[in-house]
């Protein structure tokens, strides 16, 4: 096989960092002979743009719409995608086999542990959409005690509760309407849409703890940057990315896990030049 291929998914995709990762990986690797593309696909496109993969893909990234879409195309999820029932890593093995795992789970434990964030005895998490759950998945590794999620309905706050159950983790829902509370919090995960937690900024207390802010565009958010200036530490979405992408590139490539520092650099020249 002479060339080896792989690629991100999803709707909207013309945003997404993971080529920029993926191929600083594939340079710092000296793999050659691979390429990294993207593809618009929605759910319905899915099915037949999986059927259509020959021999010489090795991989797929997926994103929105797509990592729930996927599952029953796959011959197999780890039981770390199962337990938030979402797929955002598929490896197409050499026997044909189309395996999904999670890395956004590993890869939340991962750049918290980078900034020292090992363990906490409690936590915040702002949201309840998908990212959520998987953000739910990462405190069960590393939060000692209950979890509160601030949500907009009560169908969101059974959501996560109904998640908190299977996770194992205990998880106390509140309304938006008190997400400044949450501020307080050893650890706070900010799981929501650009913009959403703009208003919040000026409530974060004087020597606030961590916040783990999922989004990368724009950088910082008003919230992170309030979160900055009172002496907290800021964990960003860019630091999410490229810890599951480095998980990505080691289980489509079968290489240990080398070019992080590359794939950081690649991704902030990337968000610099937008």
């Amino acid at each position: 096989m002479s060339h080896i291929r792989a690629a991100v998914l999803g709707s909207p995709i013309e945003h997404s960092l993971s080529p920029v990762l993926h191929r600083a990986a594939y340079q710092e690797l000296g793999l050659d002979d691979w390429s990294y593309d993207r593809f618009e696909i929605d759910e319905a496109a899915l099915p037949g743009f999986v059927s259509g993969l020959g021999p010489e893909w090795a991989g797929l990234s997926l994103t929105m719409p797509l990592k729930r879409a996927i599952i029953p195309l796959l011959d197999g999820i780890s039981d770390t995608a199962a337990s938030v029932e979402a797929v955002n890593t598929v490896v197409l093995t050499k026997d044909g086999r189309r395996l999904g795992d999670n890395t956004d789970i590993p890869g939340i434990v991962a750049a918290l542990h980078e900034r020292g964030v090992e363990k906490v005895p409690s936590a915040a998490i702002l949201g309840a959409g998908a990212t959520a759950s998987s953000a739910l998945a990462a405190l069960s590794r590393i939060c000692t005690g209950e979890v509160t999620a601030y949500v907009r309905s009560d169908a969101r706050a059974d959501e996560m509760r109904g998640w908190g159950e299977r996770l194992g983790v205990t998880v106390r829902t509140a309304d938006w309407s008190d997400a400044a509370e949450a501020l307080s919090a050893p650890l706070v995960i900010a799981t929501t849409p650009a913009g959403t937690t703009d208003a919040l900024a000026a409530s974060v207390p004087e020597g606030a703890g961590t916040l783990f802010d999922v989004l990368y565009d724009p950088w910082p958010t008003a919230l992170a940057a309030a979160w900055d200036r009172r002496g907290g530490k800021v964990v960003g979405g860019l630091d999410l990315l490229v810890h599951q992408a480095v998980l990505q590139v080691e289980q489509m490539t079968g290489r240990a896990p080398g070019p992080l520092a590359a794939m950081r650099a690649a991704g902030e020249r990337a968000l610099a030049a937008r």
